[in-house]
């Protein structure tokens, strides 16, 4: 039998294709000899998509009882705004909201991330949601993380979250300067990057959405 591998069919073992012919009875399709390579290829996806991330910290991991359901990368800005201090260390850039979009498979915009923190997608479904813990993997970079929702609204993508993780960051640490008196109110837009993992509550089911 044969699997996908850049594009053309190599062999593969009978284990795996049973794994992919049962996933696709339990997804209702059937596969299409025809169309195998593109079929296969999508159902390896769906697999694929199950196998947690590789954590810089134990304390980023999620909960048992969870399960991976998507991942989607983010591009934007972490938002600061340069305020007066309560002490005597003066002022300071102070961490306001993120502002990004979110991009499944091949760039394609799934959905906006803002203020909250909340994750919105393109079915309006929302998920807003508080940090548990951190780690900072990167020192040039803003901390991963693990969320857990404080609240859900609508019905779709984001409705049965149970966990998020930001992984992979890259970028979005607050100035170093540029925060003084005659500036307070400012703000800073400093570009990130960060890859999102949304978790659900586990259940037995094969495949599931694809995002």
């Amino acid at each position: 039998m044969f699997k996908i591998r850049d594009g053309a069919l190599v062999p593969m073992g009978m284990a795996l294709v049973s794994q992919l012919l049962l996933l696709a009875g339990c997804a209702g399709d059937e596969l299409d000899l025809e169309d195998a390579p593109a079929q296969l290829a999508s159902l390896g996806q769906a697999l694929s998509v199950r196998a947690a991330p590789e954590l810089p910290s134990e304390t980023l991991a999620v909960p048992e009882g969870n399960e991976l359901a998507f991942y989607y990368d983010a591009s934007g800005v972490q938002i600061y705004v340069c305020q007066a201090l309560s002490t005597a260390a003066g002022y300071a850039w102070v961490f306001q909201a993120p502002e990004a979009t979110l991009y499944g498979r091949r760039g394609r915009v799934t959905g906006q991330h803002y203020a909250g923190p909340t994750w919105e997608g393109l079915d309006h479904s929302k998920v807003v949601a508080t940090k548990l813990a951190g780690f900072t993997a990167d020192p040039s970079a803003i901390p991963a993380l693990l969320l857990q929702p404080v609240s859900h609204e609508g019905e779709g993508t984001f409705s049965e979250v149970s966990f998020i993780q930001r992984l992979d960051t890259s970028g979005g640490l607050a100035p170093a300067d540029g925060c003084s008196a005659d500036r307070v109110g400012a703000l800073a837009r400093v570009d990130y990057s960060a890859t999102y993992y949304f978790y659900e509550a586990a259940r037995r089911r094969c495949g599931g959405p694809q995002h």
